[in-house]
């Protein structure tokens, strides 16, 4: 079997069997990536270097009897993560230079499980974006069909991933940010609750709604990759200090007497017809394992989308002020002052959709409209909180499509930001609640992907990737490679 066409957990399996080594396994990797580079623009660096060298090391370690199920298993990481000595860009001209100087918590536990570094991928620039378009470095394309999105912002690890460029990925998801990418490439992709991974070494677009996560092939190295990277970090004030399960050795569960909540507000006007198809027939899948499904009603969910709008780029007004053209990053040539070298290297280093939200957030946060608009959002932010903790009495996850429609052309909707936004509809409610969601395939409309999410409580990834698991036992949406790179 060619290793492109192997999960991570099967490569993992491999390697300790010795089927092959995993300098074997990252040269694969690396002629693909060297192959599709152009026609897909997943990444922005590869450090072939580093994963040869990494990919001994690995090897050394299996032939000593030691390491995990992920070494000698190849790796990207979205380009939000410091990587020390490597090109962290966020996507950006203002980055565009800067070399990290030390690793973020999310590089520093995958590569101690012994992880191989592919490189960095492409994104949204600041994670700001549903469609993988506002990057500098121009848009990822969908492996799927090369004139559609891969979503955003971890579009570049969505598209590595779905044409096996790289087995799994890392990504950040704000707003849906690693859901929607998941949805509109075929693949699984799992937001931790809040706090459960560290945010140290991630570069900041919303500090309240930030979260690292995973697109994988399955829920199963979703599983095994949450492992590693999750845990306590003292390093990061928002992460929370409780004991991390074992996630991969919860995936045999069944889900009989499972109660699946049917979220209402996700099937009304907006939904597209075939995924709509699509997710009720995943939903009849999980009732025929025994799960019981319910309908429930969270109706404040429909104000996520504006309340998302102020609190997002009212906090990347703050987060993005250290980028002045000082201490790092990119500086404007001559300024004749220091007034002149802020607005210089600001206008020319941040694109037109984070100049948009720094704006935005500028004002919302200003004196006469903290109140009307940051302060309300909160409190709206507040009663879709209370929504779902209401929802979570009656059933134990909650169910419906991860986004309205399958993969949109490029250029479809960069001149209308609001219907951009709009994309995210489905996922930004479990952001602004810290909880947990996985977007799992579950079928094709015109030969694209389609996306079934699973919400969860707080800290119950182990019941998300458990059922995700269970659909993924039934059905093989998953293994489906884009025809282009089978």
């Amino acid at each position: 079997m060619n290793p492109h066409h192997a999960t991570a957990a099967e490569l993992g399996r491999g390697l300790k069997s010795r089927q092959y080594s995993s300098v074997e396994v990252a040269r694969w990797f690396l002629d693909r990536i060297h192959e599709t580079h152009g026609a897909l623009n997943a990444f922005v660096t590869v450090t072939a270097e580093r994963a040869l060298a990494d990919a001994r090391r690995a090897d050394a370690m299996i032939a000593r009897g030691e390491g995990g199920p992920l070494t000698g298993v190849p790796v990207a990481h979205k380009d939000i993560f410091c990587t020390d000595g490597i090109l962290t860009s966020c996507g950006s001209r203002m980055l565009a230079n800067f070399i990290a100087p030390y690793d973020a918590t999310v590089v520093e536990r995958l590569t101690a499980a012994g992880m191989v570094l592919l490189g960095k991928t492409n994104m949204d620039e600041f994670a700001m974006g549903s469609s993988n378009e506002t990057s500098h470095y121009g848009p990822v394309r969908n492996p799927w069909d090369g004139s559609k999105v891969p979503g955003g912002s971890s579009g570049g690890s969505a598209a590595a991933v779905a044409a096996r460029l790289a087995p799994v990925a890392t990504g950040t998801d704000t707003g849906g940010s690693i859901r929607q990418p998941a949805a509109l490439t075929g693949l699984t992709g799992l937001k931790p609750t809040y706090g459960r991974v560290s945010r140290y070494g991630m570069v900041a677009f919303a500090s309240s709604l930030d979260q690292a996560g995973v697109l994988a092939q399955s829920a199963e190295d979703a599983a095994l990759v949450l492992g590693a990277m999750a845990g306590f970090d003292p390093r990061d004030s928002t992460s929370v200090d409780a004991p991390v399960p074992d996630y991969a050795a919860a995936l045999g569960r069944p889900v009989k007497g499972l109660r699946i909540g049917i979220i209402r507000e996700f099937f009304g006007e907006g939904l597209d017809a075939g995924t709509g198809a699509a997710v009720h027939a995943a939903l009849d899948g999980f009732r025929a394992m025994g799960a019981e499904l319910v309908d429930v009603s969270l109706p404040n969910l429909p104000l996520s989308v504006p309340t998302y709008y102020v609190v997002a780029p009212a906090e990347c007004s703050s987060n993005l002020s250290r980028y002045d053209g000082v201490r790092f990053g990119h500086r404007c040539r001559d300024p004749r002052d220091l007034m002149d070298l802020y607005r210089r290297t600001r206008g020319e280093g941040f694109g037109a959709e984070v100049k948009r939200r720094i704006m935005t957030g500028t004002y919302v946060l200003s004196a006469g409209y903290y109140d009307a608009y940051y302060l309300k959002a909160q409190k709206v932010r507040s009663l879709i909180n209370d929504d779902f903790r209401r929802a979570f009495s009656q059933v134990d996850v909650l169910m419906g499509p991860t986004t309205p429609t399958p993969a949109f052309d490029l250029g479809a909707k960069t001149g209308d930001p609001i219907t951009m936004y709009l994309n995210d509809i489905y996922t930004i409610g479990a952001n602004l609640a810290g909880l947990p969601a996985i977007s799992a395939p579950c079928g094709l409309v015109d030969g694209l992907p389609v996306g079934l999410q699973i919400i969860g409580p707080h800290f119950s990834e182990e019941r998300l990737l458990g059922a995700a698991h269970a659909w993924q036992r039934d059905t093989d949406w998953h293994r489906r490679l884009p025809p282009l790179y089978a």
